[in-house]
């Protein structure tokens, strides 16, 4: 029945509108300048249920073959690794930036291995948002919006705030039934794909109330702002752990944080202290730290909660921080991930763990690739380090992206060359070029020149972490890919994370490995 549905569908040529998809600013005007009159949708993709029928159907299938395969027990712990931006090409290139290409990156050695389809119901090329709406709630909705489905668009002040298009994350359902949940990120706490956990709004830009404001003109009282629904709303709340940057969003244009930089809101809310007092007045055992030394400082067995807010935005790249005496101040992503792990595993029901790599992405948006290679190394030691602390009889662990970029492998290079220099070969215009380029971004200027034609590279200029690799489009941003990315799986039930198939599926599968959730006892 499904398949003629989806047949009928090709057969009328529905379209979808291709936006190139911006993970920085995403501008309203780029919107609007297209138009929406032109970008039809399948109307039944706005409702929840479409996606959910769609992965209970999926899973059935899944349950079935588990069920021939003898596997019944169910996960204690599902721990989902994000690598914002990981393409298949960034790991394949992280796998020559290690040596040579037959090394593996950790979690290419999990046992199952699949592909999901990252675009949102308007958008071809998906954005962080919609994305984490998919991966964490299993419903696809608009480009810009997050944890609501598909009939909220982008800016949407009324229908962003009413509940009935919210979109639940596997984080309630684990909360639901007695789980602990946290997230770890080196983006802001408040950014797109950590907000996925706990937030509802109809503009991912609306981290605090005077971001509300200035992006669409919305109330600030009747749109909640992402800060203040961590750490006022329900599922925020009783997230057991938070840890990355953001600190700007969480206190008042008038106030300097730890490190002397002053806050972003607007309403005078000082959030750091309302959490506190909050789990001060609940006679819950908790702490806020900002630095590496208070980390350390923190006895992780008596802690229930942890609040670790490492930067006024976002954390530093892996790369720089080895570089710098940043690493003596900042925990890098396998410390916090350390950390969040020994405070989530003294609930005996187990607990949900999300964990992003957020600068992967924002390397690449800058066509800065050495920088994104060395923020996916370090997550991939990450997800080993994870992996050892845990039992692959009781935790499942899932790593994915989100979306994809444009960034390509090319040229013939031999196998000792540096992935990140030259190619052995010049072009036909006699000039040399890099292995690793993009279709667009700001290494156009470093491609082009307006005098001369195409500009010259030379291999020490590559050297340079800062260096922006060749772009053939011009844009201030590189945008996102619409490739599908992979899906790496290892502990209970990750038979079911093989094949090909929507990333709103995901949440549903890990659900099912936890029995929690609308996906248990299926």
């Amino acid at each position: 029945m499904r398949t003629t549905f989806l047949f009928a569908l090709a057969l009328t040529g529905i379209l979808v509108g291709v936006v190139l998809a911006r993970d920085r600013a995403h501008p309203r005007s780029a919107t609007a300048r297209l138009g929406s009159a032109a970008h039809l949708t399948n109307e039944a993709e706005r409702e929840a249920s479409y996606w959910n029928e769609f992965a209970q159907e999926t899973l059935r299938a899944k349950v079935q073959e588990a069920a021939k395969a003898g596997s019944t027990q169910s996960a204690k712990n599902v721990i989902l690794f994000l690598g914002d931006g990981m393409s298949i090409h960034t790991i394949t290139a992280t796998r020559n930036l290690m040596g040579d290409s037959s090394n593996q990156v950790s979690f290419e050695k999990f046992p199952y291995f699949g592909l999901s389809k990252t675009y949102c119901v308007d958008r071809q090329v998906a954005d962080s948002a919609c994305t984490a709406t998919a991966y964490l709630g299993g419903v696809k909705g608009n480009y810009g919006t997050i944890g609501v489905n598909a009939k909220v668009k982008r800016y949407d002040c009324n229908n962003g705030q009413n509940p009935a298009n919210f979109v639940d994350s596997i984080a309630k359902w684990a909360q639901d039934v007695g789980k602990d949940a946290g997230l770890v990120t080196t983006a802001r706490v408040t950014h797109a794909s950590p907000a996925g956990v706990y937030a509802h709004t109809a503009n991912r830009d609306w981290e605090n109330d005077a971001k509300v404001y200035q992006n669409g003109g919305c109330s600030a009282k009747d749109n909640v702002d992402i800060a203040r629904q961590l750490v006022e709303w329900d599922v925020g709340k009783k997230l057991k752990v938070i840890m990355g940057g953001g600190r700007r969003n969480f206190i008042n244009t008038t106030v300097n944080d730890e490190e002397g930089l002053p806050g972003h809101r607007t309403d005078g809310l000082n959030l750091i202290q309302d959490w506190l007092k909050d789990k001060q007045a609940n006679k819950q055992q908790a702490a806020y730290v900002w630095s590496k030394k208070g980390l350390s400082l923190v006895d992780l067995e008596k802690t229930e909660y942890l609040l670790g807010l490492f930067a006024s935005s976002h954390c530093p790249y892996n790369g720089d921080l080895e570089r710098s005496n940043y690493k003596l101040v900042k925990p890098s992503l396998t410390e916090m991930t350390d950390a969040a792990i020994k405070v989530l595993r003294k609930n005996e029901n187990g607990y949900f763990l999300f964990v992003e790599g957020a600068r992967i992405d924002m390397a690449h948006h800058d066509t800065r690739a050495r920088k994104s290679l060395e923020d996916t190394l370090e997550f991939s030691r990450a997800i080993e380090h994870a992996r050892a602390m845990t039992s692959e009889e009781d935790t499942l662990i899932v790593v994915t992206s989100d979306h994809s970029h444009t960034m390509t492998i090319n040229g013939y290079p031999y196998r000792d060359q540096p992935i990140t220099g030259l190619s052995d070969q010049l072009a036909d215009d006699g000039l040399p070029f890099t292995v690793l380029s993009y279709a667009n971004g700001p290494g156009f200027s470093t491609t082009y020149n307006d005098k001369t034609g195409r500009s010259k590279i030379s291999a020490k200029q590559t050297e340079d972490v800062r260096f922006e690799y060749l772009a053939t489009v011009p844009l201030d941003s590189e945008t996102h890919g619409g490739d599908d990315v992979g899906v790496f799986a290892s502990g209970p039930f990750a038979q079911y994370f093989s094949g090909n198939y929507e990333q709103s599926n995901i949440p549903a599968m890990m659900a099912r490995a936890l029995n929690i959730g609308p996906f248990a006892n299926l």
